[in-house]
């Protein structure tokens, strides 16, 4: 595949026409149009289907479009950064983080990380959902616990553990001789899956718990606010809940052993990663350097 007939492709797709493509670029319409032919071409596809007034991009089209706009921009980039001498990381990084991670350090990150690279403009959105990092145009994406993936790599640059939580007002039941049910008022986050017992570790011993859900809320700020508030117990990152339980305002019952937690920093190519991300990933490993939270 040709990259310069490829990039033409992209910029009469992006202006979505040959003449807004050629205004844009200053390039005649002509050779516009006979580089996309050639792509179709040499890909044996039609891309584009050409009307009098206006055009439309096939599936196939659209395909290229998505699956190479990325690469395109890397490739770009490079040969940019190349030919003036130089791979300083540069131009616009856009990130997607969850919400969590981007309230309680995402201002700092992103801060300290411009701070070292100011020719980088960073967008750093906090946001729950599994974006695509092609479609949605990201070119880091943090993930919590991430599937595996095969069209992206990355690493774990950061661990945190599941604490259950109370507040002082509710004591840690204990379990009697007949191995009778412990239930305890609890709090969780809407979309929770699993809303079985809570097997935790106290002092070395595992015990089982049954939370009696009163109370459910859409983020985990929220829920810390409310076991402060003292709405029950509940699980929470150990991160959030660190400083409160150090300074007393909650009591630690215990950790919960089957609930690992892993911050996933990923990106889409081994082979073609561009200075920017490559500065990032970096700076994670160095931002957290015991890999805690």
């Amino acid at each position: 595949m040709d990259l310069s007939s490829l990039a033409d492709f992209h910029l009469v797709a992006g202006a979505g026409g040959f003449g807004r493509a050629s205004r844009a670029s200053g390039r005649p319409k002509a050779t516009l149009s006979r580089r996309v032919r050639d792509l179709e071409e040499s890909l044996g596809l039609r891309l584009i289907e050409r009307g009098h007034r206006s055009l439309r991009m096939t599936d196939e089209g659209q395909v290229l479009y998505e699956r190479t706009r990325g690469l395109l921009r890397e490739i770009q980039e490079i040969g940019q950064e190349l030919s003036s001498g130089g791979m300083r990381p540069h131009g616009l990084l856009r990130v997607s983080v969850p919400v969590l991670f981007a309230s309680t350090r995402g201002g700092t990150i992103a801060t300290e990380f411009s701070v070292r690279y100011p020719e980088v403009q960073i967008e750093l959105i906090g946001e729950d959902r599994r974006v695509d990092l092609v479609e949605d145009g990201y070119d880091i994406a943090i993930r919590v616990n991430p599937r595996p993936d095969t069209e992206l790599v990355g690493r774990c640059f950061a661990r945190d553990e599941m604490w259950l939580v109370a507040p002082h007002s509710l004591a840690l039941p204990k379990p009697d001789a007949h191995g009778g049910d412990c239930r305890v008022p609890a709090a969780m986050m809407i979309g929770l899956r699993d809303t079985g017992p809570w097997e935790i570790n106290v002092a070395g011993r595992r015990l089982t718990l049954t939370p009696d859900y009163r109370l459910r809320v859409s983020s985990l700020l929220m829920l810390r606010d409310a076991v402060l508030a003292c709405a029950g117990a509940a699980q929470l990152p150990r991160s959030l809940v660190r400083q409160a339980v150090e300074t007393g305002q909650l009591a630690l019952w215990g950790t919960s052993p089957a609930h690992k937690v892993e911050l996933w920093a990923l990106h889409r190519s081994r082979r073609l990663v561009s200075p920017k991300v490559a500065a990032f990933m970096a700076y994670l490993s160095e931002a957290f350097p015991t890999r805690e939270l």
